[in-house]
């Protein structure tokens, strides 16, 4: 049982950490929670969710706990915020996300509701894509101008990457991670970073593999491919910084 146990804990972490960085806005705060988390939850044996869910939970509670709701004008709630990640990042089934938030079904209902008119209201950003293949790139476009944000230029190359946003100084990069024979996707972005600061997004078919727990990984991971809702609600939460509410 015990095994069990551990193996469980062991397959969950990767999304864990995605959730909690997301969540918190970066990956320093997010692995501390996630560690945090990790010591009650051993501890504790009384929940009915499974050991994914039940961490999803914990580190829900702990914004839910300290702020109950920002008021509209500050755009999303905190728990419109946490339901659009379980959902939308996670891919949680809506009842599973409210039985993780704390409320009714029908209410959850409402609040993502609220969330999604919400979304629409924020700020446009100018987002950099950085992808090898323009197929995908194309449809990567598509998604982003579906979220209301324009495009500062698509890279397929790690120079091409750099000298754009050079040019451009965008308000987002979204990232692939392998760019074959054009480079390497985060090294792209480490070199734009040391000269323009801006919220990155890596875009990958295997985020586990970039979620180990280990130094200077990235704040946001989404899986490819990926829906609409969850490029506009992982963008909200990057542009916004993430709850800051510790």
């Amino acid at each position: 049982m015990v095994d069990i146990r551990r193996q469980e804990i062991i397959q969950a972490l990767p999304y864990i950490r995605r959730f909690a960085r997301a969540l918190a806005g970066g990956q320093k705060r997010g692995d501390q929670l996630v560690a945090e988390s990790l010591k009650r939850v051993l501890g504790d044996d009384s929940s009915s969710l499974s050991i994914r869910n039940t961490l999803y939970r914990d580190i829900a509670q702990h914004f839910l706990g300290k702020a109950d709701a920002h008021p509209a004008s500050e755009g999303l709630t905190v728990t419109q915020r946490i339901l659009l990640l379980l959902i939308a990042l996670e891919e949680l089934p809506l009842a599973t996300a409210a039985e993780i938030v704390g409320i009714d079904e029908t209410d959850a209902v409402a609040e993502v509701s609220r969330a999604n008119e919400g979304l629409r209201a924020v700020t446009e950003t100018s987002v950099l894509i950085i992808e090898d293949e323009p197929i995908i790139a194309m449809d990567i476009q598509d998604v982003v101008e579906q979220c209301g944000h324009r495009i500062a230029g698509v890279a397929h190359t790690e120079a091409d990457a750099v000298r754009i946003a050079e040019e451009t100084k965008p308000g987002l990069i979204l990232a692939d991670i392998n760019l074959g024979g054009g480079g390497d996707g985060m090294k792209a972005v480490g070199r734009i970073m040391a000269t323009h600061r801006t919220p990155v997004i890596f875009v990958t078919a295997y985020p586990e593999r970039l979620l180990t727990g280990e130094s200077e990984e990235p704040s946001f991971v989404i899986t490819k491919p990926f829906e609409p809702m969850t490029l506009a609600i992982t963008t909200y939460q990057a542009v916004t910084g993430g709850m800051k509410v510790f």
